[in-house]
């Protein structure tokens, strides 16, 4: 998977244009891929991994987290821990083999490792809120 890059230019906070589109797409198709088994005897991958189910609890963890940034911003240092603890939450769902993959792993890490204040934590809720659209697509 490529690395995600939220911003066009960081400096002047300008948002890659196609990051909820194009780029949300096709993330959400390559973490979707990752988590199929081959179908047997000419029937269609199956789902193993990467199930929306568990795919929703992360995006609910930042959605929530990015609701209590806007509502405190003077709590981000209270908030940032818990935002770079979702990296070890995967980490853990990732350890269970049956939850997510590898790929899944590396896009959060990716994604959070782009979090810096609350202004970037509200570009990643709205780039997972994309990507999630996007899943439903492709799971």
């Amino acid at each position: 998977m490529n690395k995600i890059s939220f911003y066009k230019d960081k400096t002047k906070g300008v948002i890659d244009p196609k990051l909820f589109s194009d780029i949300a797409e096709q993330a959400a198709d390559e973490i979707a891929k990752s988590g199929q088994t081959p179908g047997r005897d000419g029937r269609p991958p199956r789902l193993d991994h990467n199930k929306r189910t568990q795919i929703r609890k992360f995006y609910d963890e930042v959605v929530r987290l990015n609701a209590n940034t806007k509502g405190n911003p003077e709590d981000w240092d209270i908030i940032l821990p818990f935002i770079n603890m979702l990296i070890a939450k995967a980490a853990y769902a990732n350890g269970r083999n049956t939850l997510v993959t590898d790929e899944f792993v590396h896009l959060l890490k990716d994604c959070i490792a782009q979090v810096h204040n609350p202004a970037d934590l509200d570009v990643f809720a709205n780039f997972f809120e994309a990507f999630m659209g996007f899943y439903r697509k492709y799971e």
